[in-house]
């Protein structure tokens, strides 16, 4: 079985259609997005209704569960007086911008989703949130300290912890009290990386008939990146009112 899973486009349709061509390359069994779809581009409804066109199991992101709710806060931890103050128009922007029919959407998207398989007579849980269990916007960074992420995925009942949030993609494999492994997988961002690398990116998961939460080689994880026109993206962000620090982001991935 191959399950993709995608994150953050962040309105940014000219990757969105990128990530969604290369996905059906690869002939996937199904797909699943991870909440972001708003904010910080131009294409905030395009991007709502080829997800909603494709029929895509989707999540709530922070920047969804805001906007959905017409808010002025999309649950962003910006740091900076700046970046407070470019998020600012951003948001302004985008709920001016986005459609009933499509906001309605948003505001019915679910909080997580879990999926309960049982292969060779081993249960087990794959678990997709945006930010965290515990929180739509908390940020499980790289560097987060095993053994919290563990009581996270512990108290949550995930073997499998898909998230994005943080636009980096990681994996790191844990060992329960059991001895049974548990992954944590990032799933970066398709349309506002932020590793430095701007080509957008989603993960393949490859489960082989045969597999077990013991044996680390019967699946696969694969970090997909993938091409898109930037520029193109870039250039929409300069030539509408959000902040061109947002065209810079696109091209330098930061």
């Amino acid at each position: 079985m191959k399950i993709a899973l995608f994150s953050d486009i962040h309105a940014n349709l000219p990757a969105l259609e990128s990530c969604l061509a290369d996905i059906d390359s690869r002939k996937v069994d199904v797909v699943y997005c991870l909440g972001d779809l708003v904010g910080y581009n131009i294409w905030p409804n395009e991007v709502i209704n080829e997800i909603r066109k494709r029929n895509i199991p989707t999540l709530a992101g922070n920047y969804d569960f805001g906007i959905g709710r017409m808010s002025d806060d999309c649950g962003c931890a910006y740091k900076t007086d700046h970046e407070k103050s470019n998020g600012a128009q951003s948001i302004e922007y985008t709920n001016s911008i986005v459609k009933p029919d499509e906001r309605k959407y948003l505001r019915a998207l679910p909080s997580h989703i879990r999926l309960e398989y049982q292969l060779n007579d081993e249960k087990f849980d794959f678990l997709m949130v945006h930010g965290s269990p515990r929180k739509i916007n908390e940020y499980l960074f790289v560097d987060r300290d095993e053994k919290s992420m563990l009581r996270i995925m512990e108290q949550a009942n995930a073997h499998f912890l898909f998230f994005g949030h943080t636009h980096k993609p990681y994996h790191k494999t844990l060992k329960d009290e059991n001895g049974n492994l548990r992954h944590a997988i990032n799933i970066g961002s398709v349309g506002k990386p932020k590793d430095g690398d701007p080509r957008g990116g989603y993960v393949l998961i490859s489960l082989d008939e045969n597999f077990s939460l013991a044996k680390p080689d019967s699946f696969q994880v694969e970090f997909i990146r993938f091409a898109y026109d930037v520029e193109k993206a870039a250039r929409a962000v300069e030539d509408s009112p959000l902040p061109n620090e947002y065209a810079d982001m696109l091209r330098k991935a930061y």
